[in-house]
């Protein structure tokens, strides 16, 4: 892929993002919390205090990173946990930030124990500790960092290790979003896209979309790729199943790997249970992707049950399996 596709694409996944906290939809008590801190730190002229927001990929997040930073008129600086390789690189970041900047590392649960620990000191004491030499001779020098806000975000809170957890001072979970907030969202999006939707297509988009904003715009945005090449002046009904038909979405928002999962356990497991290794063995898929990026909605849609044993698959899993045209 061409460095002017992938630069489009993030210009316009940066174009649907909310401006501020007014245009933000859903997690109200996430918000709340965060617009309370951001408004005290103004008050007190001071850095906001650190926060780590956990919860399932493509819920607002980063979003959410952008918004605090503008609101208090700072730059952001985002960075990616396993992108981090050596604490070097880390202190190079942490050296050129300004007086109360944020930072915003994304995935924190995934950067290495080593690297992890030049955090502790910069934010409780915002000073670099560095181990200069080795053995006897070996000795520490502080570099003083700008006072600065680490937002974390991460999509398995309990692989952070409790140093760097308890120095978070506000530990914040994005849940799953309802399907009229989602319809919002795409309400929105649309005018910004400057399309037209029929009456009804919000909502049926916003019920496949796994109550994730992020899968919501993928899905409009397909949608709307539909309505132009039909000529339509709105996107319609129709738009939306043959979208949904090509990226093989059903109307519980299952995609093929859903479904897929799914059926190896039925099949290939009698319906469990079934361990997390043997079954992302059949599937031939990362046991990381499988907890992550799957699961946490099958489970919560009651497609999936997790025991001591392993997986399993319910009654309603196994309907929707004999059900499914796909």
């Amino acid at each position: 892929m061409s460095s002017s596709i992938t630069d489009q694409e993030y210009k316009q996944e940066v174009f649907l993002r909310p401006k501020d906290f007014s245009e933000y939809i859903g997690q109200k008590k996430v918000v709340q919390n965060i617009e309370v801190m951001v408004e005290s730190a103004k008050l007190r002229e001071q850095t906001m205090d650190h926060c780590l927001l956990s919860g399932p990929p493509g819920l607002g997040k980063t979003s959410l990173a952008m918004i605090i930073s503008k609101a208090l008129g700072t730059e952001l600086h985002v960075i990616s946990g396993p992108a981090i390789e050596k604490k070097g690189d880390l202190a190079a970041i942490l050296t050129n930030l300004q007086p109360h900047d944020v930072l915003f590392i994304d995935e924190i649960h995934r950067m290495h124990i080593s690297v992890e620990e030049i955090l502790y000191s910069a934010m409780e004491d915002y000073r670099l500790d560095i181990l200069i030499g080795q053995g006897p001779s070996a000795r520490t020098m502080q570099i003083d960092i700008a006072p600065f806000t680490l937002i974390g975000a991460t999509t398995r809170s309990g692989l952070l290790s409790n140093p760097l957890r308890d120095r978070f001072m506000a530990h914040l979970h994005f849940d799953f979003y309802k399907a009229e907030e989602l319809a919002q969202i795409v309400r929105n999006n649309s005018h910004k896209m400057e399309i037209t939707l029929s009456e009804g297509v919000d909502l049926h988009i916003a019920k496949c979309s796994r109550g994730t904003p992020r899968i919501a715009n993928r899905i409009l945005r397909r949608v709307r790729d539909f309505a132009i090449v039909a000529r339509n002046t709105k996107v319609t009904e129709q738009d939306v199943e043959k979208a949904l038909g090509l990226m093989e979405i059903d109307y519980y928002g299952l995609d093929r790997m859903d479904r897929k999962i799914l059926s190896v356990i039925k099949d290939y497991y009698g319906g469990g249970p079934v361990g997390i290794e043997a079954l992302c063995a059949t599937l031939s898929e990362d046991r990381t992707t499988i907890e992550d990026v799957y699961e946490p909605y099958l489970l919560k849609e009651g497609f999936l049950i997790r025991t001591p044993r392993g997986r399993e698959i319910s009654e309603k899993a196994k309907d929707h399996i004999e059900k499914s045209n796909f």
